[in-house]
């Protein structure tokens, strides 16, 4: 049996018009007709998505693709599904095992139903290649973070070969990096409520010692400011009034304009405030290298850009970034946020921690401690260090006890809850800019919308003002992250 890669050349991705169908030339193997699979029955697509907010995005754009291409509409049952997908993060520690796992569970439906179809996408398909159909031989199709526009190509593969004898059929198998080419080849993207992630960039280029993104991802490649400025257009047209921006290191973003020249992370923000409709900038995830001036001051000159920062910084100890080869020092991570606050008192800052990295001392650990105190951040995503194979740093010495380790992750989250516990407190008698978004689930007459600081606030209102921003004054803390509150004013009457 052997393995067949796709790789379309660059002439295929740019001779593509609108007139021509949505994938290179160099993906059709032959001429198959994509209709011969359509029937009377609705086709379901189940996805399982685990990982980063990239994964939930890459997710999206995966049903978008093959709802335009096949007709797949999506299912929250795996159990009704035609098309099984898993779309993988290797972040973790034993993530390869957690994906044989659940493709164990799946096998039993294929058993059930032979006609059934897997696939396995992401960052453990990158790592693991064909090594994932010889450990699970029942999986028909494995494909990158950076390849899967080319889903409905192989899907066609799939059922071109199916009566084929199995020494005949050929692996689908494609893990390539061919750079931003996707975004290329994927259909307009679906609007669902006022919010929209939009991936600008992909892959990092920093190969911090503990980090698996370079190899599974690539490295950084960001994609032209056309693109990106007409799908976030498009999606305000389409009545979306809240944007995130993704990247794995979505501030070094460096796109190149219609003129050839480059577009800075700052500039292109400053780009997406102009666009009628957006009325509210998000971003993830950034890197303090990349945090500019010029980033800051967005933050002083357009409202649009929230009072809340991601900024991960791993750890709170000079001697345990320069390991992690982070290339700065917590003093810079200090001014930078320093100056920030300078503009935006109200900043709610939130961060990553690995904690029990090898070679932290009890020293470096109260350093980190210290720091998070001292900085008040809102809240973390904290976790202790696991090894990622193939990283510098999983060769490095571990003599931490595992019991100390969790006794210092346990004390930090500690310390996080609480002062996220205090920033949901203060903001009693606060004035809050909320995005409203739906109608209560369970009061009708009570609309509920998200605050800056990422809180649910729920007020009593009107369905005609969803899709709008309000001034909502916050009466009472219900929980850590929901709140109640009397509306002020209406955007339309703030204008």
């Amino acid at each position: 049996m052997t393995v067949q890669t796709f790789i379309p050349t660059a002439r295929a991705a740019a001779e593509k018009t609108a007139s021509q169908p949505s994938h290179p030339a160099d993906l059709v193997q032959a001429s198959f007709d994509q209709a011969d699979f359509q029937d009377t029955m609705v086709k379901k697509l189940y996805i399982e998505t685990q990982g980063c907010q990239m994964n939930e995005y890459d997710s999206h754009r995966m049903a978008d693709l093959l709802g335009d291409s096949h007709g797949y509409v999506l299912t929250t049952d795996p159990n009704e599904a035609d098309i099984l997908l898993m779309n993988t993060c290797s972040i973790r520690e034993k993530a390869q095992e957690k994906v044989f796992s659940g493709l164990g569970r799946w096998r039993k439906l294929k058993e059930q139903n032979p006609d059934l179809i897997i696939g396995v996408g992401g960052c453990v398909a990158s790592q693991e290649g064909d090594t994932i159909q010889k450990r699970a031989p029942y999986v028909d199709m494995v494909f990158g973070p950076q390849t899967l526009h080319r889903l409905p190509q192989m899907l066609d593969q799939h059922h071109q070969q199916i009566e084929k004898p199995k020494s005949e059929k050929i692996k689908l198998v494609d893990i390539s990096f061919p750079d931003i080419e996707k975004f290329d080849f994927l259909p307009e993207p679906r609007v669902e409520g006022f919010k929209a992630f939009v991936s600008i960039m992909e892959g990092c280029s920093k190969y911090c010692s503990f980090c698996v993104v370079p190899y599974t991802r690539g490295e950084e490649v960001s994609r032209p400011l056309d693109d990106v400025l007409a799908e976030i257009a498009t999606l305000a047209e389409k009545g979306v009034r809240e944007v995130n921006l993704l990247g794995q290191n979505v501030n070094g973003y460096r796109g190149e304009t219609f003129e050839g020249e480059i577009c800075t992370f700052a500039e292109l923000i400053r780009l997406v405030a102009a666009i009628p409709g957006i009325g509210r900038i998000r971003y993830t995830t950034s890197h303090p290298l990349e945090f500019s001036e010029e980033l800051i001051e967005c933050y002083r000159d357009l409202p649009q850009m929230v009072s809340h920062l991601h900024l991960p910084v791993q750890s709170g100890s000079n001697d345990v970034l320069k390991a992690m080869k982070r290339n700065h020092s917590i003093d810079v991570y200090i001014e930078k946020i320093a100056k920030l606050r300078a503009i935006r008192p109200d900043m709610h800052l939130s961060s990553d921690f690995i904690i029990g990295f090898p070679g932290e001392t009890d020293e470096n650990y109260q350093e980190t401690l210290q720091f998070i105190k001292d900085l008040d951040f809102d809240h973390s995503y904290s976790f202790i260090y696991s090894k990622r194979p193939g990283t510098p740093a999983s060769e490095l010495p571990d003599e931490t006890p595992e019991l100390v380790k969790k006794a210092r992750l346990a004390e930090i989250q500690k310390v996080i809850k609480q002062s996220s516990i205090d920033k949901t407190d203060a903001m009693l008698g606060r004035t809050e800019r909320v995005l409203i978004e739906k109608v209560s689930d369970h009061h009708p007459h009570m609309l509920v919308g998200t605050a800056d600081n990422t809180r649910l606030v729920s007020f009593e209102g009107s369905a005609d003002w969803i899709g709008q921003f309000a001034e909502v004054e916050i009466t009472e803390i219900k929980t850590l992250n929901f709140v109640y509150g009397k509306l002020l004013n209406l955007e339309s009457d703030v204008a």
